[in-house]
């Protein structure tokens, strides 16, 4: 299938409603509207596809950068193409849902993580802490090295309040995901919830939102998700 046939099948999927909803996130013509579950019998069709992926993602429509996210073959990606890949995510629905799920099926994510987070850039440091979420929840919590995740949680209650609004989200959903995914700091995630308190985002003339890692790790707790790894990263 190629660029255009996508593109085609694309458009025939978006709605109206989709797409007032993706702008009023952040998105911006061009964009179809496409809802994500509606993607999957086409990606099913066209399984991994590196090159048709990179040149949807280069048209800089939303739903065709999506979709590239979808069909990427990580495992043929280079340092290199996801810095490409971070550059064009122009809202959080791109770098946290598209580009750093994508990196998270690689061997260097933790390392192009790491660089994201110091970057100083809003979208990065969420794409890098995002990042880190995908991979606290769905890898062995041997892979990670302990005193690391636990310094991080420490830069976050440090630094979470004085942060971006989109890092601050990404921030407070790593605390959770270590409370519930990592268990060898789940105490010390379930401390840090509480000494960060709620976390308040603005958002420009709309109400404030107000996240709360403290509650969202207990109720699932109570749900018995302790523990909680899934299959796969991406859908």
């Amino acid at each position: 299938m190629d660029l255009e046939t996508v593109m085609k099948e694309l458009e025939a999927l978006g709605t109206e409603n989709m797409k007032k909803r993706y702008i009023t996130n952040g998105a911006h013509e061009p964009l179809f509207g496409v809802a994500t579950g509606k993607m999957k019998p086409l990606a099913k069709k066209i399984k991994k596809n590196q090159p048709l992926a990179e040149q949807l993602y280069a048209t800089g429509n939303y739903d065709a950068m999506y979709f590239a996210g979808i069909i990427a073959d990580p495992m043929t990606m280079t340092e290199a193409d996801f810095e490409r890949w971070i550059d064009a995510a122009y809202f959080y629905m791109l770098s946290d849902y598209v580009v750093a799920v994508t990196l998270a099926e690689t061997d260097f994510a933790q390392a192009v993580a790491d660089k994201w987070i110091s970057s100083g850039e809003e979208l990065k440091m969420s794409a890098g802490w995002s990042c880190y979420c995908w991979l606290l929840g769905n890898r062995p919590d041997d892979e990670f090295n302990v005193a690391k995740i636990a310094s991080m949680l420490d830069q976050v209650e440090r630094t979470i309040h004085d942060s971006p609004d989109r890092t601050k989200s990404a921030m407070n959903h790593f605390i959770y995901t270590v409370g519930i995914s990592y268990l060898p700091l789940h105490e010390k995630a379930v401390e840090t919830a509480k000494a960060v308190g709620p976390v308040e985002l603005r958002r420009g003339k709309k109400k404030s939102s107000i996240l709360n890692a403290s509650k969202n790790i207990q109720k699932d707790i109570d749900r018995g998700r302790l523990g909680f790894k899934r299959k796969y990263v991406r859908c």
